[in-house]
């Protein structure tokens, strides 16, 4: 088996240890002529004694596996399966999941709808504690995120170095499109999810939160004061972050404006809070569910409209003075919505798209009215984790965003498969957590 060229320095600092190699073989997949990942798997199952054994590792004396809900393929029933325990790498954190959201994203997986690796976990907005860091983490990361601290993390994780992220916009982070969306892997091409047993790999969908633990690249955590609870916190790291990352950096909104949201559920639900957070006069809610309508008046909604009993754009028209609004959100992802949402808009204004739909679906817009009326149709994925997240947990922690009333329904561990038939039936009313504690 070959060692990288540092094998040797490494020995002699860490005394001649198999340690010195561990250390070495986390870099592995970037260095020339390192072993494959399967060598180093084998070689690890082989060193007894060393704190590198992903088979005798214990997390603060607890189990040396855990339990994962898997998605095998689409329209099928999750499964539970037996990990081996997952091994953060450098700037990675190993969190113990104590919550995960339940989102229409990890639903479009699961019937299909939007493509990804498989088998995989599914799962993206987590709340945890820190049991252990990778090897060789920068100093700054470990001290920020002592092992005990609470975290909640983000479903974007930055890599922190790539064009995008140098330029503050971690919410296009070339690593985390090109290796988790792409791929269903971390930033070295590799996933951190192997079955107990067979070692078959499994892949994530952002850090796979359905999980007793999950491996987060640092960047994409914040931490968690002791003040706010770890359930309801969990909504943060998607549901409120892409609510956060349209009105903040899409829209743009300010006080005084008039915004219209189409889709009242646990991310549409989320902007009428950021949108009363940020100084919106008038909050129009749109939604073809009365008991979403009612409650989004909780979340600061000035007006609602059902789309199934009147025509959503000719009353938002009407509300607005004939204008139409500063700003209207589409949070469903469906071509008539799309279409709705661009027509709500006042001369000038800005339509902003941030429901994911089945791949390929398209929406027409009338070409002559966006090029006349300048009107500005942005697509929007989610906030900036370095930056929002921190910002969302001090709204919270303030109670400036109501994270009891977001959170409308928990599921244990083992009704997940129950969860996710809830929200596609449309039976949760805002935001559905699993708890995994």
């Amino acid at each position: 088996m070959a060692f990288c060229r540092s094998s040797l320095l490494l020995r002699k600092a860490y005394g001649g240890s198999r340690r010195a190699a561990a250390v070495c073989f986390s870099y592995g997949s970037l260095l020339e002529g390192s072993p494959s990942y399967s060598d180093r798997r084998r070689w690890y199952s082989s060193s007894e004694g060393t704190t590198m054994s992903a088979s005798g590792y214990n997390v603060n004396g607890g189990p040396s596996h855990m339990r994962g809900a898997v998605f095998w393929e689409a329209n099928k029933p999750l499964t539970f399966e037996d990990f081996e325990m997952p091994r953060p790498k450098a700037n990675e954190v190993l969190v113990k999941t104590k919550a995960c959201g339940v989102c229409h994203s990890d639903l479009h997986v699961l019937k299909g709808e939007l493509p990804f690796a498989t088998p995989c976990v599914v799962g993206h907005e987590i709340t945890g504690e820190v049991v252990e860091h990778g090897p060789m983490t920068d100093s700054k990361i470990s001290e920020r995120f002592p092992v005990g601290s609470q975290v909640v993390g983000a479903f974007i994780m930055p890599c922190g170095s790539c064009f995008f992220c140098s330029k503050g916009q971690d919410d296009l982070c070339e690593s985390f499109f090109a290796y988790n969306r792409a791929k269903g892997t971390l930033y070295d091409g590799e996933t951190r999810l192997f079955l107990r047993g067979s070692g078959k790999p499994v892949y994530m969908y952002s850090m796979g939160g359905l999980a007793e633990f999950c491996v987060v690249p640092a960047h994409g955590l914040t931490e968690l004061p002791k003040t706010l609870p770890y359930t309801e916190s969990a909504v943060l790291g998607c549901a409120v972050f892409t609510a956060y990352g349209a009105m903040a950096h899409a829209a743009q909104v300010r006080p005084g404006d008039a915004i219209a949201v189409i889709g009242i559920g646990g991310v549409g639900s989320s902007c009428l809070q950021i949108a009363k957070a940020f100084g919106a006069s008038e909050i129009i809610a749109v939604d073809v569910q009365d008991e979403k309508l009612q409650k989004a008046k909780i979340f600061g909604a000035t007006h609602a409209i059902n789309a199934r009993k009147e025509d959503a754009v000719a009353k938002i028209k009407e509300i607005t003075g004939g204008r139409g609004v500063d700003v209207a959100v589409e949070a469903i992802g469906r071509p008539q919505t799309f279409s709705q949402c661009v027509q709500s808009v006042r001369d000038g204004g800005k339509a902003v798209m941030i429901g994911l739909t089945l791949s390929g679906a398209k929406g027409e817009v009338d070409i002559n009215h966006l090029v006349r009326r300048q009107i500005k149709v942005i697509g929007s994925y989610g906030g900036r984790a370095r930056q929002d997240l921190p910002k969302l947990v001090k709204l919270a922690e303030k109670g400036t965003f109501n994270l009891q009333a977001a959170v409308s329904r928990k599921y244990k561990f083992e009704e997940v498969e129950q969860a996710y038939q809830n929200l596609d039936q449309g039976s949760i009313v805002g935001r559905g957590v699993v708890e995994i504690m």
